[in-house]
């Protein structure tokens, strides 16, 4: 049983740190390694040197967990049990941010984001293969007369999943945003992924030239990967963010896979603590005469925090009359839905 300071892998407190190695080794169910592996994270192994955006930097280093702290409990949960995380929220209430959190305090590298919408599909995530590029590249090799062959692995780039399962010692951050959005089909596809770690790409494990090749990853922000035989399969587990506004039921075998956590929407501490976090200054009353106005808006109306931090920074940026902040709110304020 670990002690409550190995539990916390993940602190929330948006200081990064090399806790991730003493991450003990996964349920005998969830384990990827091979026969005669050791479960550990080795720090010998070196990380991304890449860590995103800007923007996402700022993003994670801005973030704020709750004051109960389910969001690092949670999260803690879904890294030690090798589990997705399924965050259900309303729009605006920061579920995308967390992934983000996460990969920058344990310094898991930049995040492969699959953005979902209704014709997604399990193989646009995995991998992409451009079957008439390669067929064009074909033609003008003959029509040059060239004999080279025209390796299938140069026309297959991995999608965000598929590169979030290669092979490592140290775990990828994988945001699927708005799994919600998908069709009925994809979330179970996802289990049958998620349960065994592994895909194949047919178009080289049927390929006798690609026992071993080279494949783009997404983003190319692990350059070049080596597969073997046309299959993928990890070794650390990624940490994989679903991200649910709530707009449908999914089924309780994809449910019991994942850990579940709701997030609700900020109250006037949480806010004031982001406000302070995004803008790096004690907030002065008039600022907490803001966050109070935007709370009983959103009694009546949908609203969502960045609409909060749009209002505060244009409010702080310009000198407005009474009569034009208020239109100015009204604009800014407006329902999501």
């Amino acid at each position: 049983m670990a002690t409550d300071n190995q539990f916390y892998i993940f602190k929330g407190n948006g200081k990064q740190h090399d806790g991730l190695r003493d991450l003990p080794p996964a349920p005998p169910w969830r384990s990827f390694v091979k026969s005669g592996e050791k479960d550990r994270l080795d720090p010998k192994e070196s990380r991304p040197s890449e860590e995103g955006t800007a923007w996402e930097a700022e993003i994670a280093a801005a973030f704020q967990i709750d004051e109960q702290n389910l969001i690092r409990d949670a999260v803690n949960a879904a890294l030690f049990l090798r589990r997705p995380l399924l965050v259900t929220g309303r729009a605006g209430t920061g579920k995308s941010s967390i992934v983000r959190a996460v990969a920058r305090e344990l310094k898991l590298g930049p995040v492969l984001v699959w953005n979902i919408t209704s014709r997604s599909s399990l193989k646009d995530g995995l991998y992409e293969y451009d079957s008439l590029g390669r067929l064009q590249e074909i033609q003008e090799r003959q029509s040059q007369k060239n004999q080279e062959k025209v390796p299938v692995a140069d026309f297959i780039t991995l999608g965000p999943l598929g590169t979030a399962l290669l092979p490592a010692r140290w775990p990828k951050a994988l945001l699927i945003d708005e799994i919600d959005k998908a069709d009925l089909d994809l979330p179970n596809d996802l289990l049958t992924l998620f349960e065994g770690g592994s895909f194949v790409i047919p178009e080289l494990e049927r390929d006798s030239d690609s026992a071993k090749a080279k494949v783009r990853t997404w983003k190319n922000f692990y350059g070049k990967q080596m597969i073997e035989g046309g299959h993928v399969g990890c070794r650390a587990f990624p940490f994989v963010v679903l991200t649910n506004n709530g707009e449908r039921e999914f089924s309780p075998a994809f449910l019991r896979r994942c850990v579940r956590l709701d997030v609700p929407p900020p109250d006037e501490n949480m806010l004031a603590r982001i406000v302070k976090a995004h803008f790096k200054k004690n907030l002065k009353p008039h600022l907490t005469a803001t966050i109070r106005e935007f709370i009983e808006r959103g009694k009546k109306r949908q609203l969502a925090t960045d609409q909060l931090l749009n209002t505060i920074f244009l409010l702080e940026s310009t000198e407005l009359s009474p009569e034009d902040r208020t239109q100015l709110v009204d604009l800014l304020y407006r329902e999501l839905i």
